[in-house]
Protein backbone atom coordinates (compact mmCIF):
# COMPACT_ATOMS: atom_id res chain seq x y z
CA UNK A 1 0.00 0.00 0.00
CA UNK A 2 1.44 3.35 -1.08
CA UNK A 3 1.02 6.62 0.67
CA UNK A 4 1.09 10.10 -0.84
CA UNK A 5 2.58 13.04 0.94
CA UNK A 6 1.12 16.46 0.37
CA UNK A 7 3.73 19.20 0.07
CA UNK A 8 2.43 22.65 0.86
CA UNK A 9 3.98 25.66 -0.79
CA UNK A 10 4.09 28.88 1.18
CA UNK A 11 1.92 31.65 -0.16
CA UNK A 12 3.68 34.15 -2.40
CA UNK A 13 6.44 31.78 -3.39
CA UNK A 14 6.78 30.04 -6.75
CA UNK A 15 7.07 26.30 -6.96
CA UNK A 16 10.54 24.94 -7.41
CA UNK A 17 11.55 24.69 -11.08
CA UNK A 18 12.06 21.27 -12.49
CA UNK A 19 15.62 20.54 -13.45
CA UNK A 20 16.32 21.31 -17.18
CA UNK A 21 17.33 18.32 -19.15
CA UNK A 22 20.00 19.15 -21.71
CA UNK A 23 19.71 17.34 -25.04
CA UNK A 24 22.51 14.96 -25.77
CA UNK A 25 25.40 16.36 -27.77
CA UNK A 26 24.87 13.75 -30.46
CA UNK A 27 21.36 15.09 -31.15
CA UNK A 28 22.64 18.66 -31.42
CA UNK A 29 25.34 17.57 -33.84
CA UNK A 30 22.78 15.69 -35.88
CA UNK A 31 20.50 18.74 -35.99
CA UNK A 32 23.43 20.95 -37.04
CA UNK A 33 24.34 18.48 -39.76
CA UNK A 34 20.78 18.48 -41.08
CA UNK A 35 20.86 22.27 -41.32
CA UNK A 36 24.19 22.49 -43.12
CA UNK A 37 23.71 19.51 -45.46
CA UNK A 38 21.59 21.38 -48.09
CA UNK A 39 24.14 24.21 -48.25
CA UNK A 40 26.99 21.76 -48.64
CA UNK A 41 25.15 20.04 -51.47
CA UNK A 42 24.65 23.25 -53.45
CA UNK A 43 28.11 24.60 -52.65
CA UNK A 44 29.79 23.06 -55.77
CA UNK A 45 27.10 24.58 -57.99
CA UNK A 46 27.53 27.98 -56.35
CA UNK A 47 31.29 27.83 -56.82
CA UNK A 48 30.83 26.89 -60.49
CA UNK A 49 28.39 29.78 -61.00
CA UNK A 50 30.78 32.25 -59.38
CA UNK A 51 33.69 31.03 -61.50
CA UNK A 52 31.84 30.77 -64.81
CA UNK A 53 29.55 33.79 -64.46
CA UNK A 54 30.82 35.96 -61.64
CA UNK A 55 34.38 36.43 -62.88
CA UNK A 56 33.42 37.30 -66.50
CA UNK A 57 30.83 39.74 -65.15
CA UNK A 58 33.47 41.46 -63.03
CA UNK A 59 35.72 41.67 -66.08
CA UNK A 60 32.86 43.14 -68.11
CA UNK A 61 32.22 45.78 -65.45
CA UNK A 62 35.92 46.65 -65.43
CA UNK A 63 36.03 47.04 -69.23
CA UNK A 64 32.91 49.22 -69.19
CA UNK A 65 34.73 51.67 -66.90
CA UNK A 66 37.68 51.99 -69.28
CA UNK A 67 38.39 53.50 -72.64
CA UNK A 68 39.35 50.39 -74.56
CA UNK A 69 39.73 51.12 -78.23
CA UNK A 70 42.10 49.40 -80.64
CA UNK A 71 45.07 51.54 -79.58
CA UNK A 72 44.61 50.76 -75.87
CA UNK A 73 44.06 47.10 -76.66
CA UNK A 74 47.32 46.81 -78.62
CA UNK A 75 49.43 48.89 -76.25
CA UNK A 76 47.90 47.43 -73.10
CA UNK A 77 47.34 50.91 -71.68
CA UNK A 78 44.77 51.22 -68.88
CA UNK A 79 42.67 54.34 -69.39
CA UNK A 80 39.94 54.65 -66.77
CA UNK A 81 37.03 56.89 -67.74
CA UNK A 82 34.53 56.03 -65.01
CA UNK A 83 30.94 56.27 -66.16
CA UNK A 84 31.65 58.15 -69.39
CA UNK A 85 30.77 55.08 -71.45
CA UNK A 86 27.40 54.80 -69.71
CA UNK A 87 26.76 58.49 -70.29
CA UNK A 88 27.65 58.16 -73.97
CA UNK A 89 25.39 55.12 -74.46
CA UNK A 90 22.41 56.43 -72.48
CA UNK A 91 22.56 59.84 -74.18
CA UNK A 92 22.61 58.27 -77.64
CA UNK A 93 19.11 58.49 -79.23
CA UNK A 94 19.99 55.55 -81.49
CA UNK A 95 20.45 53.32 -78.44
CA UNK A 96 16.95 54.04 -77.14
CA UNK A 97 15.44 53.60 -80.59
CA UNK A 98 17.16 50.23 -80.97
CA UNK A 99 16.14 49.22 -77.43
CA UNK A 100 12.46 49.90 -78.12
CA UNK A 101 12.73 48.08 -81.46
CA UNK A 102 14.33 45.07 -79.75
CA UNK A 103 11.65 44.93 -77.06
CA UNK A 104 8.82 45.15 -79.61
CA UNK A 105 10.49 42.54 -81.82
CA UNK A 106 10.99 40.19 -78.86
CA UNK A 107 7.40 40.57 -77.65
CA UNK A 108 5.97 39.92 -81.13
CA UNK A 109 8.15 36.87 -81.75
CA UNK A 110 7.51 35.36 -78.31
CA UNK A 111 3.74 35.87 -78.56
CA UNK A 112 3.60 34.34 -82.04
CA UNK A 113 5.76 31.41 -80.95
CA UNK A 114 3.58 30.65 -77.93
CA UNK A 115 0.31 30.80 -79.88
CA UNK A 116 1.56 28.55 -82.69
CA UNK A 117 3.24 26.15 -80.26
CA UNK A 118 0.09 25.87 -78.15
CA UNK A 119 -1.95 25.18 -81.27
CA UNK A 120 0.55 22.49 -82.35
CA UNK A 121 0.52 20.88 -78.89
CA UNK A 122 -3.28 20.70 -78.84
CA UNK A 123 -3.29 19.42 -82.41
CA UNK A 124 -0.84 16.63 -81.59
CA UNK A 125 -3.07 15.50 -78.74
CA UNK A 126 -6.09 15.02 -81.00
CA UNK A 127 -4.48 13.67 -84.18
CA UNK A 128 -4.35 9.98 -85.00
CA UNK A 129 -0.97 8.32 -84.33
CA UNK A 130 0.25 8.23 -87.95
CA UNK A 131 -0.41 11.90 -88.69
CA UNK A 132 0.94 12.85 -85.27
CA UNK A 133 4.24 11.09 -85.95
CA UNK A 134 4.55 12.84 -89.33
CA UNK A 135 3.94 16.22 -87.70
CA UNK A 136 6.44 15.49 -84.93
CA UNK A 137 9.14 14.46 -87.42
CA UNK A 138 8.53 17.68 -89.38
CA UNK A 139 8.87 19.74 -86.20
CA UNK A 140 12.07 17.97 -85.22
CA UNK A 141 13.58 18.57 -88.67
CA UNK A 142 12.68 22.27 -88.50
CA UNK A 143 14.23 22.53 -85.05
CA UNK A 144 17.40 20.55 -85.91
CA UNK A 145 18.24 22.53 -89.08
CA UNK A 146 21.26 24.79 -88.44
CA UNK A 147 20.62 28.52 -88.15
CA UNK A 148 22.77 29.45 -91.15
CA UNK A 149 21.08 26.86 -93.38
CA UNK A 150 17.62 28.01 -92.34
CA UNK A 151 18.59 31.64 -92.88
CA UNK A 152 19.81 30.84 -96.40
CA UNK A 153 16.56 29.04 -97.20
CA UNK A 154 14.50 32.01 -96.01
CA UNK A 155 16.60 34.36 -98.12
CA UNK A 156 15.82 32.22 -101.16
CA UNK A 157 12.11 32.12 -100.31
CA UNK A 158 11.88 35.93 -99.98
CA UNK A 159 14.26 36.77 -102.82
CA UNK A 160 13.09 39.71 -104.94
CA UNK A 161 13.62 38.11 -108.35
CA UNK A 162 13.75 34.35 -107.83
CA UNK A 163 11.91 33.84 -104.54
CA UNK A 164 9.18 31.21 -104.54
CA UNK A 165 6.94 33.42 -102.40
CA UNK A 166 6.69 36.26 -104.92
CA UNK A 167 6.10 33.82 -107.77
CA UNK A 168 3.37 32.01 -105.84
CA UNK A 169 1.61 35.24 -104.91
CA UNK A 170 1.80 36.44 -108.53
CA UNK A 171 0.23 33.20 -109.79
CA UNK A 172 -2.56 33.59 -107.23
CA UNK A 173 -3.44 36.94 -108.79
CA UNK A 174 -1.41 39.34 -106.64
CA UNK A 175 0.57 40.88 -109.48
CA UNK A 176 1.86 43.71 -107.29
CA UNK A 177 4.24 41.20 -105.68
CA UNK A 178 6.13 40.67 -108.94
CA UNK A 179 9.67 41.81 -108.10
CA UNK A 180 8.59 42.91 -104.61
CA UNK A 181 11.49 43.45 -102.19
CA UNK A 182 10.86 42.11 -98.70
CA UNK A 183 14.06 43.71 -97.42
CA UNK A 184 13.55 47.30 -98.56
CA UNK A 185 12.31 48.57 -95.17
CA UNK A 186 13.14 47.84 -91.56
CA UNK A 187 9.69 46.55 -90.50
CA UNK A 188 9.43 44.12 -93.43
CA UNK A 189 12.99 42.90 -92.81
CA UNK A 190 12.25 42.35 -89.12
CA UNK A 191 9.06 40.52 -90.11
CA UNK A 192 11.04 38.05 -92.19
CA UNK A 193 13.59 37.65 -89.39
CA UNK A 194 10.76 37.14 -86.89
CA UNK A 195 9.23 34.41 -89.04
CA UNK A 196 12.64 32.75 -89.22
CA UNK A 197 13.04 32.85 -85.43
CA UNK A 198 9.49 31.56 -84.90
CA UNK A 199 10.09 28.74 -87.38
CA UNK A 200 12.96 27.44 -85.28
CA UNK A 201 11.46 28.19 -81.85
CA UNK A 202 8.01 26.61 -82.24
CA UNK A 203 9.12 22.92 -82.17
CA UNK A 204 10.77 23.07 -78.74
CA UNK A 205 7.90 24.98 -77.15
CA UNK A 206 5.30 22.75 -78.83
CA UNK A 207 6.89 19.53 -77.58
CA UNK A 208 7.25 20.99 -74.08
CA UNK A 209 3.57 21.95 -73.92
CA UNK A 210 2.57 18.62 -75.46
CA UNK A 211 4.45 16.80 -72.69
CA UNK A 212 2.45 18.81 -70.16
CA UNK A 213 -0.82 17.90 -71.85
CA UNK A 214 0.11 14.20 -71.78
CA UNK A 215 0.25 14.41 -68.00
CA UNK A 216 -3.46 15.24 -67.76
CA UNK A 217 -5.54 12.09 -67.11
CA UNK A 218 -8.22 11.33 -69.69
CA UNK A 219 -10.74 10.87 -66.89
CA UNK A 220 -10.71 14.62 -66.27
CA UNK A 221 -11.73 15.32 -69.86
CA UNK A 222 -14.42 12.65 -69.61
CA UNK A 223 -15.73 14.21 -66.40
CA UNK A 224 -15.78 17.63 -68.04
CA UNK A 225 -17.72 16.18 -70.99
CA UNK A 226 -20.25 14.57 -68.65
CA UNK A 227 -20.74 17.95 -66.97
CA UNK A 228 -21.64 19.39 -70.38
CA UNK A 229 -18.45 21.35 -71.04
CA UNK A 230 -17.57 22.06 -74.66
CA UNK A 231 -14.03 21.90 -76.07
CA UNK A 232 -13.20 25.49 -75.10
CA UNK A 233 -14.52 25.08 -71.57
CA UNK A 234 -12.69 21.77 -71.16
CA UNK A 235 -9.46 23.46 -72.22
CA UNK A 236 -9.77 26.20 -69.59
CA UNK A 237 -10.95 23.85 -66.84
CA UNK A 238 -8.62 20.89 -67.46
CA UNK A 239 -5.76 21.65 -69.85
CA UNK A 240 -4.93 25.21 -68.82
CA UNK A 241 -4.18 24.51 -65.12
CA UNK A 242 -1.83 21.70 -66.17
CA UNK A 243 0.19 23.66 -68.73
CA UNK A 244 0.17 27.11 -67.09
CA UNK A 245 3.41 26.57 -65.11
CA UNK A 246 5.07 25.07 -68.19
CA UNK A 247 3.84 27.97 -70.31
CA UNK A 248 5.36 30.41 -67.83
CA UNK A 249 8.70 28.60 -68.04
CA UNK A 250 8.85 28.46 -71.85
CA UNK A 251 7.75 32.11 -72.04
CA UNK A 252 10.68 33.11 -69.88
CA UNK A 253 13.11 31.01 -71.92
CA UNK A 254 11.73 32.35 -75.20
CA UNK A 255 12.16 35.93 -74.00
CA UNK A 256 15.80 35.26 -73.09
CA UNK A 257 16.54 33.53 -76.40
CA UNK A 258 14.72 35.98 -78.67
CA UNK A 259 15.98 39.09 -76.91
CA UNK A 260 19.59 38.22 -77.75
CA UNK A 261 19.05 36.94 -81.30
CA UNK A 262 22.08 37.88 -83.39
CA UNK A 263 22.89 35.33 -86.09
CA UNK A 264 19.59 35.62 -87.95
CA UNK A 265 19.56 39.44 -87.90
CA UNK A 266 23.16 39.70 -89.02
CA UNK A 267 22.93 37.01 -91.71
CA UNK A 268 19.80 38.48 -93.33
CA UNK A 269 20.87 42.14 -93.82
CA UNK A 270 23.49 42.99 -91.17
CA UNK A 271 20.93 45.19 -89.44
CA UNK A 272 19.94 47.00 -92.64
CA UNK A 273 18.60 48.68 -94.59
CA UNK A 274 20.34 51.72 -93.10
CA UNK A 275 20.25 50.19 -89.62
CA UNK A 276 16.44 49.91 -89.62
CA UNK A 277 16.53 46.27 -88.47
CA UNK A 278 19.38 46.64 -85.98
CA UNK A 279 18.72 45.09 -82.58
CA UNK A 280 20.70 45.42 -79.36
CA UNK A 281 23.00 42.41 -79.97
CA UNK A 282 23.85 43.77 -83.44
CA UNK A 283 24.33 47.25 -81.97
CA UNK A 284 26.74 45.81 -79.42
CA UNK A 285 28.65 43.99 -82.17
CA UNK A 286 28.88 47.12 -84.32
CA UNK A 287 30.12 49.19 -81.38
CA UNK A 288 32.59 46.56 -80.23
CA UNK A 289 34.17 44.37 -82.88
CA UNK A 290 33.26 46.40 -85.95
CA UNK A 291 33.86 49.83 -84.41
CA UNK A 292 36.75 48.80 -82.13
CA UNK A 293 35.12 50.53 -79.15
CA UNK A 294 35.21 47.66 -76.68
CA UNK A 295 34.45 49.81 -73.65
CA UNK A 296 31.20 51.01 -75.24
CA UNK A 297 30.36 47.44 -76.27
CA UNK A 298 30.89 46.23 -72.69
CA UNK A 299 28.61 49.01 -71.46
CA UNK A 300 25.89 47.99 -73.92
CA UNK A 301 26.30 44.38 -72.81
CA UNK A 302 25.87 45.38 -69.17
CA UNK A 303 22.69 47.29 -69.99
CA UNK A 304 21.36 44.26 -71.86
CA UNK A 305 22.20 42.09 -68.87
CA UNK A 306 20.33 44.52 -66.61
CA UNK A 307 17.22 44.17 -68.78
CA UNK A 308 17.51 40.37 -68.63
CA UNK A 309 17.92 40.51 -64.84
CA UNK A 310 14.71 42.53 -64.57
CA UNK A 311 12.93 39.99 -66.77
CA UNK A 312 14.31 37.15 -64.64
CA UNK A 313 13.10 38.85 -61.46
CA UNK A 314 9.66 39.19 -62.98
CA UNK A 315 9.69 35.51 -63.93
CA UNK A 316 10.65 34.46 -60.40
CA UNK A 317 7.86 36.63 -59.03
CA UNK A 318 5.32 34.99 -61.33
CA UNK A 319 6.68 31.55 -60.43
CA UNK A 320 6.32 32.24 -56.70
CA UNK A 321 2.76 33.47 -57.21
CA UNK A 322 1.93 30.32 -59.16
CA UNK A 323 3.31 28.12 -56.37
CA UNK A 324 1.37 30.05 -53.74
CA UNK A 325 -1.82 29.74 -55.78
CA UNK A 326 -1.30 25.98 -56.11
CA UNK A 327 -0.76 25.60 -52.37
CA UNK A 328 -3.76 27.69 -51.39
Amino acid sequence: MTTTEDVTTPAGSSPPASPRIKPPKSNRRLRLGERTAPYLLILPALIAILVLLGWPTMQLIGISLRKLDLRELVSGEMVWVGFENFSAILSDPEFWEITVRTLVFTAAVVLTTLLLALFMALLMRHLNPVVRVILQVALILAWATPVVATTTIFQWIFDQQYGILNKTLAKLGFEEFIGHSWFSTGPSTLTVIGLLVVWQAVPFVAFTLYAGLLGVPKEQYEAAGIDGANAWQAFWAVSWPAIRPILTMVTFLSVLWDFKVFAQVWAIRQGGPDGASTTLPVYMYLKGLAGNHFGLAATAALLMMLVLILLTARYVQLLVRTKEADLS
